[in-house]
């Protein structure tokens, strides 16, 4: 049965979790997004994915979701007023203790949905060390797939931001026009796209080659990409595809075990 692990009391709890449970953990973050969008961008992209799993899920898995975690590793973002972090030595210590109650409750399989392509290097190292820690079988997924950690798709946006809409472009602003079109404020949308890395062949977003980098680094707005073209429609359509992904990887995930 899907539902939200926060809404049990103690004793529903305790008959609820099992063996064949998948405790879905949001992982969202509080940081600036440039001056177009607010900064829960990735905590509501996160939120409403996870309740949008649960509501096509409904009785088809064993799956009970987390309350979203609002803060994660954003020190990309440390220079702008606003954006909340963790050092990655607490988010390791705080994904641990989380999933040591998971297991501790009787669960097998722990998945993090994750909201913030920042996180992505921290949440992989930190499914090995659970495995080896708590015998947790251990999982990431992703809404959309972080551009600036794995090869930009072809899509409509990569015409116009050359690959490079990783933070606050056209498909993220698209999706909150979706979600919260009240928070989003289309006037102060300006293009920002870092033409010169796109240019490389192995030092770029998507590239052969990772980089460290700060996103002030790509100009004062905090955002990259071209949320100009933004729209409700777009951002519908991209939500659909992506809640109907995470509702197939969630059946795979329920299904996965090691050969014994």
């Amino acid at each position: 049965m899907a539902g939200f692990l926060g809404a049990l009391s103690g004793p529903q709890a305790h008959s609820a979790i099992g063996p064949d449970s998948v405790v879905l953990v949001p992982v969202g973050a509080i940081e600036q997004h440039g001056p177009h969008l607010p900064l829960s961008v990735d905590f509501v992209i996160a939120d409403e994915a996870a309740s949008a799993v649960v509501n096509q899920l409904g009785d088809e898995l064993d799956l009970l979701v987390a309350p979203t975690l609002p803060f994660s590793k954003s020190n990309e973002h440390a220079w702008s007023s606003g954006t909340i972090w963790l050092s990655a030595d607490t988010m390791h210590q705080m994904l641990d203790d989380i999933a040591r109650c998971v297991a501790f409750s009787g669960a097998r399989r722990i998945v993090f949905l994750n909201g913030h392509g920042g996180n992505s290097s921290l949440l992989t190292t930190a499914c090995r060390e659970i495995r080896l820690a708590h015998n947790l079988l251990t999982f990431v997924i992703h809404p959309f797939l972080p551009p600036a950690y794995s090869a930009p798709e072809l899509t409509a946006s990569h015409s116009t931001e050359l690959g490079m809409g990783i933070h606050g472009g056209l498909q993220e602003t698209s999706v909150m026009m979706h979600l919260r079109p009240d928070l989003v404020d289309l006037s102060q949308a300006i293009r920002n796209v870092p033409e010169w890395l796109a240019a490389n062949e192995h030092v770029k977003f998507g590239g052969s080659v990772q980089f460290g980098w700060l996103s002030d680094d790509f100009g004062p707005h905090g955002h990259i990409g071209d949320p100009t073209g933004a729209s409700a429609g777009l951002g519908a359509e991209l939500f659909d595809e992506s809640v109907g992904s995470l509702c197939d990887q969630l059946r795979e995930i329920a299904a996965f075990s090691f050969p014994s």
